[in-house]
């Protein structure tokens, strides 16, 4: 019976190899050819790697894959070719579909932390690389990466830390080092874009967000960025659509919602104290200003506008001195504010301070050469010449719109107030300081009288030196 098996089992498998008609031969030859079939598709997709045309080289190993999806390689070579085509999330399901076929596949597992690293995600990244390392022990290559994924979760550490404490230029910093090793980790740039916008570097932030949208229109983050943008550079309207439309693709979204409502309040305050003012109703607009600052200091541009709306308020509430003050906050807010500047040079003027507003006017003449601003810094410079001179008019104690005979009046008044032998009795000090009162109010009436020297005196003529004006007043 032994024998008789034995030569029974034998004639069925020689019965198998020699009839091809068999439904077990047929299937066995039909594998056989799907891996052969699928062998080649890999020797051409490797042919095309090695000449870099990826595109190509993906065809061929997707080719390999449909023949026979159960071999890991194959899933690993289309992995590495989707890495070169920057294609990082088709890249990582790969390569851990080719770990799930094989779990001892090192180069997989390699290939699947890569993946993580170049998306951001450096713990999930240094869990395969650590996989590996179980693997082989010495793999230096999965040692430098893993190494490579502590740093970028110390980087984004230290990003998150800056951004608690406001120091947007240092998370700016963390994130360019972030991205050189996660190139395509869409939160890591959003969150450049967001401080680069906090940083007032609007181009910069808009770039940044418009090639993630470029990539994913609904993603949610960079169109918040975008709104964001546009919010600081008081576009607001639009800014309002952005924040909408991201509020639609994520409802949840708490940045989008504040920024949002912030927008909404900011026009409207401000809106509300242009049109109290346009109704010359100034204490209204001064305290509708003052409250629409206080809605959002990050908005740096329309802020800037709001502290020179409120300045203009209060120069017409006669708050000189605080309607400088809003100015140069506007101007701390945005040097290239050219109304600010001119807003508050005409306060300069306003209060006499001549120096301060030719400073102004010269700032805005050189950004703006318009003949008006010429006209405007002329102005300041000739009345900053007055204001060197003696001013006659107060010597005398009358307004510059005097009449003749008020300023005859007034010189009678003050000539008798310090006429030397009023003041015989006093100190040598006192004599001195009356004589010299007395000449100078001498000195006011010789030009105030005269029409011409007046005239002159006005426009900021240098006077002609005929010998002084001594004794030239009128007889008491």
């Amino acid at each position: 019976m032994r024998v008789l098996r034995l030569t029974t089992s034998y004639l069925a498998q020689d019965w198998v190899e020699i009839c091809p008609e068999h439904p077990r031969n047929h299937f066995n030859l039909q594998k056989h050819s799907c891996i052969h079939q699928a062998e080649g598709f890999k020797e051409q997709g490797n042919a095309f790697y090695s000449q870099k045309d990826y595109s190509e080289a993906f065809n061929y190993y997707t080719k390999a894959i449909d023949a026979c999806p159960k071999n890991a390689s194959y899933y690993g070579n289309r992995a590495a070719t989707l890495m070169m085509l920057s294609r990082f999330r088709e890249a990582l399901e790969d390569s851990q579909q080719a770990v799930r076929l094989d779990d001892c596949f090192m180069k997989g597992h390699l290939r699947e932390g890569k993946c993580h690293l170049s998306l951001g995600n450096a713990m999930a990244a240094s869990r395969c690389f650590q996989k590996v390392l179980e693997l082989e022990p010495s793999n230096r290559e999965a040692q430098q990466e893993n190494k490579t994924a502590e740093t970028l979760l110390e980087f984004e550490r230290m990003a998150d830390f800056g951004f608690e404490k406001r120091d947007f230029r240092k998370v700016v910093f963390c994130m360019d080092r972030a991205l050189a090793v996660a190139s395509a980790c869409h939160r890591f740039k959003i969150l450049k874009a967001e401080c680069l916008a906090l940083l007032g570097r609007y181009p910069e932030a808009q770039s940044v967000a418009s090639d993630i949208l470029r990539m994913d229109s609904t993603n949610a983050d960079a169109l918040y960025v975008r709104g964001l943008c546009l919010y600081y550079e008081d576009c607001i309207d639009k800014a309002v659509q952005f924040f909408v439309q991201a509020l639609r693709m994520a409802p949840d979204h708490e940045k989008a919602r504040l920024a949002c409502r912030n927008a909404k309040a900011l026009k409207a305050k401000k809106e509300e104290g242009n049109q109290a003012f346009k109704n010359n109703n100034y204490e209204a607009a001064y305290q509708l200003y003052t409250e629409a600052l206080m809605i959002d200091p990050n908005n740096i541009k329309t802020n800037a506008k709001l502290y020179c709306n409120r300045a203009t308020a209060g120069a017409k509430l006669k708050k000189l001195q605080q309607a400088i003050e809003d100015c140069s906050s506007a101007i701390k807010l945005d040097d290239t504010y050219i109304k600010a500047y001119l807003r508050r040079a005409q306060c300069y003027m306003d209060t006499e301070q001549y120096e301060e507003a030719v400073r102004d006017y010269e700032k805005v003449y050189q950004t703006e050469k318009t003949s008006d601003h010429k006209h405007l810094l002329k102005n300041a410079q000739l009345e900053l010449k007055k204001s060197k001179r003696k001013d006659y008019y107060k010597v005398l104690g009358v307004g510059k719109n005097a009449t003749e005979d008020e300023i005859k009046k007034a010189y009678r008044k003050r000539a008798l107030m310090h006429h030397p032998d009023r003041h015989s009795a006093a100190t040598p000090e006192v004599q001195k300081e009356e004589e010299k009162k007395f000449k100078e109010v001498g000195e006011a009436f010789t030009v105030l009288s005269d029409p011409k020297k007046k005239i002159r005196y006005d426009n900021g003529h240098d006077l002609d030196d005929d010998g002084g004006f001594e004794g030239r007043g009128m007889c008491l």
